[in-house]
């Protein structure tokens, strides 16, 4: 296992199934926050759901096609960020993060997301990495443009959601000028 220091008193880890009680915890401290933008099948509401969510993406770690860390401050799991995707074939990975309120301000889930982003196109060829977030989450937005991210356009009523249909914003960064 591996931890990487985000600051003084926050680290990412690889976010596992055997964490699932952690995560949970951490979905109810931010269960309001984030249910505006993350899909519902990952905002798990029991135990048996959260390990469900981290198996997934355990599965898609072993696939080589998507992983998820998570950020702890101070011991405790306050967010995370992910790969909804990844594909070497393609060269191109989907990135993606959640954070509890009371951690947001202090360039955690930029430094988190840098880190996995320079991983996968410094170790895994990865050309493209793209950030896709509904329409106002000026946060996400905010976090795609310190990562130098370009706003590649609007997916207009590409999300189905409880009150209708949402845009996505996809935001990308390519290789050489991440590199750059």
């Amino acid at each position: 296992m591996f931890a990487h220091a985000l600051t003084d008193d926050a680290e990412l880890r690889p976010l596992s199934p055997w964490h699932a009680d952690e995560f949970l915890a951490n979905l109810d401290r931010c269960r309001d926050h984030i249910s505006p933008w993350v899909g519902a099948s990952f905002v798990a509401t029991d135990a048996e759901s959260a390990r469900k969510v981290l198996q997934a993406y355990a599965d898609r770690w072993a696939r080589d096609d998507g992983g998820i860390w998570g950020i702890w401050q101070r011991g405790t799991l306050v967010g995370g960020v992910l790969f909804v995707s990844l594909s070497t074939e393609r060269g191109v990975c989907e990135a993606g993060c959640w954070l509890e309120p009371g951690a947001e301000g202090q360039g955690l889930v930029t430094r988190a997301a840098r880190f996995v982003i320079d991983w996968a196109v410094r170790e895994r060829g990865i050309h493209r990495v793209e950030w896709v977030t509904k329409a106002g989450n000026d946060r996400s937005i905010a976090v795609a443009r310190r990562l130098g991210m370009s706003r590649d356009g609007v997916m207009r009523g590409a999300a189905p959601t409880p009150d209708g249909r949402a845009d996505l914003e996809v935001w990308s960064v390519l290789a050489p000028e991440w590199t750059a």
